[in-house]
């Protein structure tokens, strides 16, 4: 079963050797290439990895400021088109809250070279420590959200559930390159 990307990627290999081999193009014949990769993997391959490493140079506070950017403008986009009422603003401040990420900077992440001096049991404990409190942040904003929602009228749950939709498959809605289960942003499945 080909999917729909790959009939594009060789529809345009195919529409571009056809155009090559009929003389369209004046150009002196290509080195022949050692590697089975299709050249637009190649292309996408060097993006995303210019990508990764644009993020990596980006200053983390910069970054962070960024993302609380993005967060807030997304709170407030979802608390324009719920049309809140005075009574809901209580609960949209305790959601709003919530939805915020902890207060302070993020503990550091211990340095590899410290990591792998940790006996397993350690590095152990360690990981489960961390799961534990990102375990206990998520409950919260889950109940958060759970009594937000209850305060709503039938029509802004159904605008809510549309505005968050995936919001829960990758922990935020931002990221880009990441969608579904099969890596697709829409909610219906892919057709092949």
């Amino acid at each position: 079963m080909i999917s729909l990307r790959q009939r594009i990627v060789w529809a345009s290999l195919l529409g571009s050797a056809a155009l090559a081999s009929s003389g369209a193009f004046a150009q002196a014949p290509a080195a022949p290439s050692t590697s089975s990769t299709p050249p637009a993997a190649v292309a996408q391959a060097d993006g995303a990895a210019g990508n990764k490493a644009q993020h990596k140079r980006m200053d983390p506070a910069e970054r962070m400021q960024r993302m609380q950017e993005h967060r807030a403008k997304r709170l407030a986009a979802l608390k324009e088109k719920l049309k809140l009422t005075a009574a809901q603003e209580s609960a949209w401040s305790t959601f709003a809250s919530a939805s915020q990420p902890p207060s302070g900077a993020r503990p550091p992440r211990m340095d590899r070279a410290e990591f792998a001096k940790l006996t397993t049991p350690e590095r152990l404990e360690r990981m489960q420590a961390r799961q534990a409190e990102r375990s206990a942040r998520f409950a919260k904003r889950a109940e958060a959200t759970k009594t937000f929602y209850a305060a709503l009228t039938p029509e802004q749950k159904k605008t809510f559930d549309a505005e968050t939709v995936h919001v829960g498959m990758h922990g935020h809605r931002g990221h880009h390159g990441h969608g579904g289960p099969d890596g697709h942003h829409s909610a219906a499945p892919a057709k092949s």
